[in-house]
């Protein structure tokens, strides 16, 4: 297939697996002006499909820098009420949300943490509906990307300005499995792998993991009623979706109190258009008691003070470390990628989906189930080739889940 074909069964693969877009059916897409033309071609082929609807909001990188850069103290205390009644009234029809990734790692580089956090905070409470929705997949949601030239020099430093496009295109293309014209297929076959992956682990209700790895050893307990889920989501009207492509993981949500030990992470964490690295983090009954990083650790401790539940986990996902993304080598600074490269953990949200008959919940309701609630959700990624990770049984019996960094059974 030549590049155009590729770009072709791609937005066709976001469109009919990612979105299953379903015949009137509005879509609002998220994504920044380095991605019009292939925008524009994800627009056409959700119209194809049947849409009724597709609007499309465009962010610019220099705008934004300018914003956080140069706006008064006070916009960054503020949401716009109109962006939060767009996303309210797209749930209220039932539609679907699209975000197409292509952000410079390094956008928000120098500026305050303060004004980064405080916006971070106001569009957390501004957004609180339209959260919810996402998190327990009361609309159709998906993330996919494409390189723009800053995040492809970042990934591709060593090669020529004019090749670092076509290079990460290419890696995109292989680890969401375009070109050979059977994407749609690859993936059917893809996501049953994992939920057979997500049925033996339902089937052991493990009640405790123990992970043990350099800089690692840290014990999670899982709720009762925990679920591990794919990859594979449903809607409130029970419409199939695929929220992250690519996607390699089976996760579930923590005890909200049950997680003891220490974590290291094994690949940079981009947060807010930062790097956050070398970090590790100390957990006691759960809630993070000491932060230490090389790189952007101001930045972590403020992610971690959010809100009270952004010192907890919310979200734990397994990925061997064989996984196509990680057999690439390449770091993409992106965690839509590196988290699937991975064992990762998430700070913030838990979803509930991830336990049964907590969807829809309130959050005290949640809570009372042992379910992390807050305004933030990040994953880090924590998984290595050395990666043990035991799970003991209801009974007390141990038995091995990963061993060296892979799948032991």
């Amino acid at each position: 297939m030549n590049f155009q074909q590729k770009l072709e069964e791609y937005a066709e693969l976001i469109i009919k697996v990612g979105l299953n877009i379903q015949k009137d059916q509005p879509l609002l897409i998220s994504t920044t002006t380095d991605t019009i033309e292939f925008t524009r071609l994800v627009v056409k082929k959700a119209y194809e499909a049947g849409a009724k609807r597709v609007d499309v909001n465009y962010t610019d990188e220099v705008n934004a820098r300018a914003f956080y850069d140069l706006a008064p103290e006070q916009a960054f205390h503020e949401f716009p009420k109109w962006a939060a009644m767009q996303r309210d009234e797209l749930i209220e029809n039932k539609g679907a949300l699209l975000w197409i990734d292509a952000d410079n790692p390094d956008l928000l580089e120098g500026v305050s943490i303060e004004r980064i956090t405080s916006f971070h905070k106001a569009s957390g409470k501004a957004l609180e509906n339209y959260r919810k929705a996402v998190m327990n997949d009361v609309i159709t949601w998906s993330i996919v990307a494409m390189p723009s030239p800053k995040w492809a020099a970042k990934v591709f430093p060593h090669l020529e300005g004019e090749y670092q496009m076509q290079a990460l295109w290419d890696l995109i293309f292989q680890v969401v499995r375009v070109g050979e014209g059977t994407a749609v297929q690859k993936w059917k076959e893809h996501i049953d792998h994992l939920e057979s992956r997500a049925a033996l682990l339902n089937a052991k209700r493990f009640k405790k993991l123990h992970y043990k790895a350099h800089g690692t050893d840290i014990q999670v307990e899982l709720p009762k009623g925990h679920i591990w889920l794919s990859g594979a989501s449903k809607n409130g009207q029970n419409v199939p979706f695929i929220a992250n492509m690519p996607t390699e993981e089976v996760y579930t949500a923590p005890l909200k109190t049950g997680v003891n030990g220490y974590v290291r992470n094994t690949k940079p964490l981009v947060y807010q258009g930062n790097i956050i690295d070398n970090f590790t983090l100390t957990f006691k009954d759960g809630a993070i008691t000491k932060v230490q990083a090389a790189t952007g650790e101001e930045l972590l401790q403020e992610l971690a003070q959010t809100d009270e539940g952004a010192k907890y986990l919310g979200e734990i996902a397994l990925v061997p470390h064989e996984s196509p993304i990680s057999a690439s080598n390449v770091l993409f600074f992106n965690t839509l990628f590196d988290e699937n490269a991975s064992n990762h953990f998430a700070i913030g949200e838990a979803y509930p989906t991830c336990v049964e008959g907590a969807r829809g919940l309130t959050k005290d309701e949640l809570e009372n189930l042992g379910l992390n609630t807050s305004i933030v959700h990040e994953d880090f990624m924590i998984g290595s080739a050395d990666m043990d990770i035991l799970g003991e049984l209801e009974d007390g019996k141990v038995e091995q889940i990963f061993r060296k960094g892979t799948w032991a059974f």
